[in-house]
Order: structure tokens, then C-alpha cells, then sequence
């Protein structure tokens, strides 16, 4: 995983495993910012999809640390940051 020093404090300054992130950057689906950055996160069809490959208790086990979103350099693929959502991921 290529990771900004900025993503790096991000992820450990909120708590959020790495397997995570992988879980994201692996399955996710996308979202263009046009401002240079793709935001990721897990909807209902990505977990469904961690669920065939990984099992149903590994989604059990990370269910709870799921709603997370990470932000990529559309140009380079780095991990900018990352965080909890909260709220929906607006879809344009």
C-alpha cells in the first residue's frame, strides 16, 4: 500500500487497521472529486463481494469498522487520507 506521510497519521489518528484500507482500496467503489482525488468506500455490493471471497465471518468480525472512505491520488494511486463516514458519499 503506497501511503502519504499525511494518510499514515490519518489512518492512526482514527483508529483504522490497515486490513481496512486494503478491504477499501481492493473492493470499494469510486467516486471522481475533480479536484485530482478518487474517494473509495464499501456500499452494499462491495461487502457483498468481501463476503464471497474472504467468508461471512471476517465481514462479521470487521462489520463494525467497515464505513470507512479513503481518498487516492487520481494521478499516482498514493493513499491521501482516510477517515469515518458519517454521512453518505455524495455521487455526481
Amino acid at each position: 500500500m503506497n501511503i502519504t506521510h499525511h494518510g499514515e497519521l490519518r489512518q492512526q489518528q482514527r483508529g483504522i487497521p490497515s486490513v481496512i484500507i486494503d478491504l477499501v482500496l481492493t473492493y470499494g467503489s469510486r467516486e471522481y472529486d475533480h479536484q485530482g482525488g478518487v474517494t473509495k468506500y464499501l456500499d452494499r455490493r462491495s461487502r457483498k463481494t468481501i463476503e464471497q471471497d474472504k467468508g461471512r465471518e471476517f465481514v462479521k468480525r470487521y462489520s463494525n469498522q467497515m464505513n470507512v472512505y479513503v481518498v487516492q491520488s487520481a494521478i499516482d494511486g498514493r493513499v491521501i487520507t482516510c477517515g469515518h463516514r458519517h454521512t453518505r458519499i455524495n455521487r455526481h
